[in-house]
């Protein structure tokens, strides 16, 4: 006969609608307002901002009763990052003819390597396609390719392959999903290990998923990379973003035509293509050396067999911090992203403390430099504080539904793992339904920390604020999306808005408190599903274990 746990017994009560939501949409937001008000500077790392954040977050979790996170006795983890500024210059020539760039208008570069100065002269310049290498789709950019010491030009995101119906083939990079291949950090990766001066992609609003403006306000300031002894070895001397614009002038001046290689692109047959240009580049960096914080709170499991096994719940704190360039506001506050859903990890975390124990340890982490390449994350998963193989899954948070609740909720990379229908069971118990990502194109997946822990085999479920809202226009979140990816998303203007009530985040934060205890709580852990190109790593990292 199995005990019946008070964490067994709670996961056996439908989740019906909480008297307390209004309550626990109050705290979400006065959370949020906090993290993202201006004494916090936008919280960027290594700056008075991640100071007062991490403060801030170790008084919060104290209050509701957590424990360190840290097993020696402390509330964070070190994270040991360098600080880069860089100040670049990119021009191209064409025969005799010159072809300077202005900065932000023309392009964004930089390199992340930890040095003082990278320099390019007379490089010759590659169209590569897509840039990628993907045998599982029998797709290979490169075909052999020479590419030491050139500068490499590609395509963002992956190829739009179609099938016989002339519909995007799933079975083919994902189909309408963008897969890893189609991310900035694929092609900058694949670049340098095939031993490339300097990548640089080609922008596009709609394959992006983002306008430029947002590559200007992320890439244009100070960025981050783990310190490491390898580091330099695994990046492009200049890492660059091409406005389409000034790519159009470039391939005209060569007498070839964007489009007719764009279409040759997404065939298998493609070959890089030299341009007959060279590129002239100089990186000048200011480097600094940054120790970064993840903070990490820990609510203990009550069975003595299994408190050595952990549940985590991931929220990145940073955002991008202050840019004095600017005329006006000057900060990036950062209200949605990711101040509420540092909020929403802190409501969970007080259903945790206030609710029965769990069975298994919950550890809530939430890490630094997400924006940055999810460097807090990756450095976790390097050098987890208690071991992988003994970690269940992982459930993440980056941002929260701000409005009200919904009929539905999104589970990006719906059908990943066995959490999946847990969370779909969880669903229906509150009166909704489970749907994949709206818009899957936008590769956001690849795009947040969960990532990191699902490269080295952990599994991770990651879940957005539904489409279907209660008492409003079938077309409001569409107009609510949109409205934030063009006018707030790394911004200055990501404010906490008048409109904000968060009772969709309190509706949200139930179903994954219950998640968390429902899989704390299981005889069976989370898997991937097959076919998952991270369940191998998992299956090798748990026989280990065994």
């Amino acid at each position: 006969m199995r005990l019946l746990t008070p964490a067994l017994l709670l996961s056996l009560v439908p989740l019906l609608p909480a008297a307390d939501d209004q309550a626990a949409a109050a705290r979400i937001l006065a959370w949020t307002k906090t993290l993202s008000a201006d004494e916090f500077e936008g919280r960027a790392p290594g700056t008075r901002g991640e100071d007062r954040t991490v403060a801030y977050l170790e008084e919060e979790f104290r209050k509701l009763g957590l424990k360190p996170g840290n097993p020696d006795g402390t509330f964070v983890q070190k994270v040991p990052l360098a600080g880069i500024t860089s100040r670049a210059t990119l021009g191209f020539r064409v025969g005799a003819t010159e072809m300077p760039l202005t900065p932000i208008n023309d392009f964004v570069g930089l390199s992340t390597r930890i040095t003082t100065k990278v320099e390019g002269r007379a490089s010759e310049v590659v169209f590569v396609g897509y840039g990628i290498t993907a045998p599982e789709f029998a797709w290979d950019d490169y075909k052999g390719s020479d590419l030491r010491g050139k500068t490499v030009l590609m395509l963002i995101n992956d190829p739009p392959v179609t099938n016989e119906r002339g519909e995007l083939d799933p079975a083919v990079f994902g189909g309408k999903a963008m897969t890893y291949y189609g991310r900035w950090t694929y092609k900058y990766e694949i670049a340098a290990k095939l031993g490339a001066a300097a990548c640089i992609i080609i922008h596009e609003t709609g394959p992006a998923a983002y306008p430029f403006g947002v590559v200007v306000s992320s890439w244009g300031r100070e960025n981050f990379e783990l310190r490491a002894p390898d580091n330099n070895a695994g990046h492009v001397g200049f890492s660059g973003w091409l406005t389409i614009d000034a790519a159009q002038r470039l391939i005209r001046s060569t007498g070839r035509d964007f489009a007719e290689l764009k279409r040759a692109a997404a065939r298998r047959d493609f070959r890089p293509v030299p341009l007959g240009a060279t590129a002239d580049f100089t990186v000048e960096n200011t480097v600094r050396m940054v120790d970064s914080r993840n903070v990490v709170a820990l609510v203990p499991g009550f069975d003595p067999e299994r408190k050595a096994e952990h549940v985590i719940y991931n929220a990145h704190w940073d955002h991008l911090g202050v840019d004095e360039r600017l005329a006006g506001d000057r900060i990036f506050n950062g209200a949605a992203d990711n101040a509420a859903g540092v909020a929403m990890l802190l409501e969970i975390a007080r259903a945790f403390s206030t609710g029965p124990a769990p069975r298994r340890s919950v550890l809530f982490l939430s890490v630094t430099a997400e924006e940055k390449g999810l460097l807090g994350a990756r450095h976790y998963a390097r050098h987890p504080l208690y071991p992988l193989e003994k970690t269940l899954g992982v459930i993440n948070m980056d941002g929260a539904n701000q409005f009200g609740p919904t009929r539905d909720m999104e589970i990006v990379g719906l059908g990943s793992t066995t959490m999946d229908p847990i969370a779909t069971e969880l669903a229906g118990a509150q009166g909704r339904t489970v749907r994949a990502e709206s818009n899957p194109e936008r590769g956001t997946y690849f795009r947040s920390d969960h990532f990191e822990f699902a490269k080295v085999g952990v599994p991770g479920f990651y879940a957005k604020a539904g489409r279907d809202f209660i008492d409003q226009p079938p077309d409001f979140a569409e107009r609510k999306v949109n409205e934030f990816i063009t006018r707030h998303y790394h911004q200055p203007s990501d404010e906490v808005k008048p409109d904000w009530t968060f009772g969709g985040a309190a509706q949200d934060a139930r179903l994954l408190t219950e998640l968390g205890r429902r899989v704390s709580s299981g005889d069976r852990w989370p898997e991937w599903s097959p076919g998952s190109p991270f369940r191998d790593r998992r299956e090798q990292m748990l026989k280990a274990r065994r």
